[in-house]
């Protein structure tokens, strides 16, 4: 059997190419033929690294040619249709896309050689399936949960999201600033790190960050290794987020997390989320059971100081976060995605 893949982004290693590569990944580890297309296969080897799986076998070619001639293509989609042409063809959608046609006659028409769209929150599902003519099916991305596991917790609280402006709004300076005023009445022996990728688009916004950390109890790391961030979730206690703080979701919701894998790679390794309550953040976190969601960041201190007075609740929290974050594992994933192809 052969499957081809495409992404538009494959050279940004982001979400949606983790979430692509996990699709090959499982094809592989079901012994298919699998190609992506890209004219730089050194990508290949780099996204294995990043991610902390193994992708041996993938193969690199210039053209997919659309699917021709082969048993499955999965699209991750730019918010145009392409016209495919494989015998099971999958249309992926990794974040919300508004007032593209998307239910003109022509985008229609390409829709009948589309067996299934896929998104990866019900967040992204509602604004998919206003804008386009074929209800989606909710893949969530896949964590490798096993491999994050808690160690002994410090007084740590950790953010992991890329540093790059592309187009989401993650927002660490949201995070640092409310460590900052936080740790001068609060956290004297807490440490903040603040971790994620840079390569692609990065900008002059991360040095800004850099200038106002300078102090022992605030560190950055960019471009960590997969070992690195393990280390650091086994050793957190808290993981703040701020990603899409300040959009408003109805008329930007691209640049909210679509989803948020770090957050459940966290949880997975007991590290208690306390995250903006947008996007696709409400549907990780069960708000006061295994985190917590705020909508300002005086409620994102006002949660922290709380756990912080209520070391049983900081256990059972804690607890909690482990076992919701296995309801997101690579075998559940790939159970569903194969269930899919056969359908």
């Amino acid at each position: 059997m052969k499957a081809a893949l495409f992404t538009p982004y494959l050279e940004t290693l982001g979400g949606g190419e983790r979430y692509m590569l996990s699709i090959a990944r499982v094809l592989l580890e079901e012994n298919w033929k699998v190609d992506i297309e890209t004219d730089k296969p050194e990508l290949i080897e780099k996204a294995s690294k990043r991610f902390g799986f193994s992708l041996n076998g993938l193969n690199a070619v210039p053209s997919i040619n659309r699917g021709e001639g082969y048993d499955v293509c999965v699209w991750l989609s730019d918010g145009s249709i392409p016209t495919m042409r494989s015998r099971k063809n999958i249309i992926h959608f990794q974040r919300p896309f508004q007032d593209v046609d998307g239910r003109s006659l022509v985008s229609r028409m390409k829709f009948f050689r589309i067996s299934s769209v896929i998104v990866n929150s019900q967040f992204t599902k509602k604004f998919i399936d206003a804008e386009f003519p074929k209800q989606s099916i909710v893949l969530y991305p896949p964590v490798d949960v096993e491999q994050f596991k808690p160690k002994q917790k410090e007084n740590l609280i950790l953010y992991v999201g890329r540093f790059s402006q592309l187009e989401q709004s993650k927002r660490q300076d949201v995070v640092l600033t409310a460590f900052l005023k936080f740790y001068k009445y609060h956290l004297g022996n807490w440490r903040l790190i603040l971790a994620g990728s840079s390569d692609v688009g990065r900008t002059e916004a991360v040095d800004i960050l850099r200038e106002h950390a300078k102090k022992d109890s605030v560190e950055i790391f960019e471009n960590p290794s997969f070992s690195k961030i393990q280390n650091l979730y086994s050793k957190a206690t808290f993981f703040w987020s701020a990603a899409g703080y300040g959009i408003d979701e109805a008329l930007e919701p691209q640049k909210l997390e679509h989803f948020g894998m770090t957050v459940v790679e966290a949880m997975s390794a007991g590290c208690i989320p306390i995250i903006y309550n947008g996007g696709g953040h409400k549907e990780s976190v069960q708000n006061g059971v295994d985190g917590f969601l705020w909508d300002s960041p005086v409620e994102m201190i006002s949660y922290t100081k709380k756990l912080l007075q209520d070391k049983k609740l900081v256990h059972q929290m804690s607890e909690n976060a482990k076992k919701s974050a296995q309801k997101y594992s690579y075998e559940a994933f790939k159970h569903t995605f194969l269930t899919l192809i056969k359908s």
